[in-house]
């Protein structure tokens, strides 16, 4: 596990710009942060050193005892989301400081991890673009099959990880080295270039390309 700082944002939507030679460049904008830190883990503790911080602020009540509990003692209001960003030294961090946005630069290579699209139950022509079977030669109501999926005698299974149909999407999707292109401090937003994971609205981790 890389151990870099990072944020955490919502994926507003993508458009496009011009840079200075005309071109158009497709970004995708991500509202980050700012994000409190709720707490420091330091290894002679927890055995690690890592930064947890809130995301998403949410009314009191919708909360348990619990979390309550963990999240009062930082004074900055309670979350919806908290992740944690492991890093090799913690000092200089402390119980409710704001990480915000200025830790990117505009060029600066990040890592963007989101939830990708849900496409429902799916075949494997769409799933893992198979081919499919004949469309002639007396094969019927097969087309979109895929075909045999073991032997009888040996191995008389279906191998792990056979490719079947199956739930598609809806899953961790973490892109190693995106370009942030402009980095807007007063409005809390980092527009990246080309696409990130997930839907509008959808949680993202940025973190630093380590």
């Amino acid at each position: 596990m890389s151990k870099t700082l990072g944020l955490l944002g919502r994926k507003l939507g993508m458009t496009r710009i011009f840079a200075d030679d005309g071109t158009i460049v497709p970004v995708t904008l991500i509202s980050a942060g700012p994000c409190p830190v709720l707490q420091v883990k330091t290894s002679e503790k927890e055995g690690y050193n890592a930064l947890q911080v809130g995301f998403d602020a949410i009314p009191e009540r919708k909360l348990n005892k619990p979390d309550l509990g963990h999240q009062a003692k930082a004074g900055k209001g309670f979350y919806r989301h908290l992740r944690e960003f492991p890093l090799d030294v913690v000092d200089g961090y402390e119980v409710g400081q704001d990480i915000t946005v200025d830790i990117f630069q505009p060029g600066e290579k990040v890592k963007v991890t989101g939830t990708s699209k849900g496409k429902g139950f799916q075949g494997v022509m769409k799933r893992y673009n198979f081919k499919g079977l004949k469309a002639t030669h007396g094969a019927e109501k097969v087309h979109r099959s895929g075909g045999s999926i073991g032997t009888n005698t040996e191995p008389s299974r279906v191998f792990k990880g056979k490719k079947m149909p199956g739930h598609m999407g809806d899953e961790r999707v973490t892109l190693p080295s995106v370009e942030i292109v402009d980095v807007r401090l007063e409005e809390n937003i980092i527009v990246v270039k080309g696409q990130v994971p997930g839907c509008k609205n959808g949680l993202v981790m940025i973190r630093k390309a380590g």
